[in-house]
């Protein structure tokens, strides 16, 4: 049994509309692909027919994969979480104690994480640094340039 992910109904539902994407149209195209190159003869000595069934065992391994992240996966409850600290699928605003920057940023999975989006994951320095603290709370992150300061300004789910 893999490690069970907490996503958002969003994420998870994401992630089966891409696997059920390559289950169909993926395994269709390189179906046709690997016939298209079988139609042109000698397959000892045919590299389209060879990439094509290379490409078909990389879709299958990522197949086995998403399959694996899917059944692991569990939408979280946010009736049940502790609402006074920092976790996962928690929206957290911080201020940078050395320079005043506030910014927020969502709690989730690696698999959801998009810092464009405003989405760090929970596994990330940051969101290690984050997770468990309260409103008022310094959090020390561990970052490249050296140690960095953040004070919880508010929490959300």
């Amino acid at each position: 049994m893999g490690n069970i992910q907490y996503y958002t109904e969003e994420g998870l539902k994401k992630l089966k509309d891409e696997l059920h994407e390559l289950k169909t149209k993926g395994r269709q195209d390189i179906a046709k692909q690997i016939a298209e190159a079988r139609d042109k003869g000698d397959l000892s000595e045919n590299a389209e027919y060879d990439a094509a069934k290379d490409a078909q065992g990389l879709l299958e391994l990522k197949i086995a994969k998403l399959e694996a992240v899917v059944g692991n996966a569990r939408v979280m409850d946010s009736s049940k979480m502790d609402t006074s600290k920092v976790g996962i699928l928690s929206t957290v605003k911080i201020k940078n104690v050395k320079n005043g920057m506030t910014v927020s940023y969502t709690l989730v999975s690696e698999e959801e994480a998009d810092l464009k989006a405003g989405k760090i994951s929970l596994a990330s320095p940051f969101g290690k640094g984050l997770n468990g603290k309260a409103v008022g709370e310094i959090a020390q992150i561990n970052a490249p340039a050296g140690v960095l300061e953040f004070e919880v300004l508010e929490i959300s789910y």
